[in-house]
């Protein structure tokens, strides 16, 4: 178990992070920069098919350091970033066919219900979720390591 608090739960399930409840469940997302140096962000995120997806804007930093490193860390955290839990490396990737990004998109529609149509609804208005980016998580096995 990563994270355990009143309503949430949070465990590493088959290399992946699992959320045994749907309640406002954020994850700090840790991208690299060329330096080696990390950028810590929450973000919402979901599961599916044994990964983690994320949505975020097309064009945000994240989304370009990934692009140039695909290193991750993830943590359990609260929504304004402060750790909850221990970390866990793994990979990260854009998704960039249709078919993931529909699944991932089911997932957190799933995961976050009225909260994500608020979402959809203002970046639709804004004319932004055509901008925006899947990204796919995949953490390490720690039992891989020697």
């Amino acid at each position: 178990v990563l994270f355990r608090s009143g309503r949430i739960r949070i465990s590493v399930v088959h290399n992946c992070i699992m959320s045994t409840e749907q309640f406002g469940s954020y994850i700090s997302l840790a991208t690299f920069k060329r330096d080696g140096s990390e950028v810590r962000t929450p973000v919402w995120y979901a599961t599916s098919s044994g990964k983690i997806y994320v949505f975020t804007e097309g064009e945000a930093y994240k989304v370009k350091r990934l692009r140039k490193n695909d290193r991750i860390r993830v943590a359990a955290c609260g929504v304004a970033g402060r750790i909850l839990g221990p970390w866990h490396e793994g990979r990260g990737r854009i998704i960039d066919d249709e078919a993931t990004e529909k699944r991932a998109y089911a997932a957190l529609h799933a995961k976050y219900g009225w909260q994500m149509k608020i979402v959809d609804l203002l970046s639709t208005l804004a004319g932004r979720i055509g901008a925006r980016s899947i990204l796919e998580l995949e953490l390490d096995d720690p039992n891989s390591r020697g």
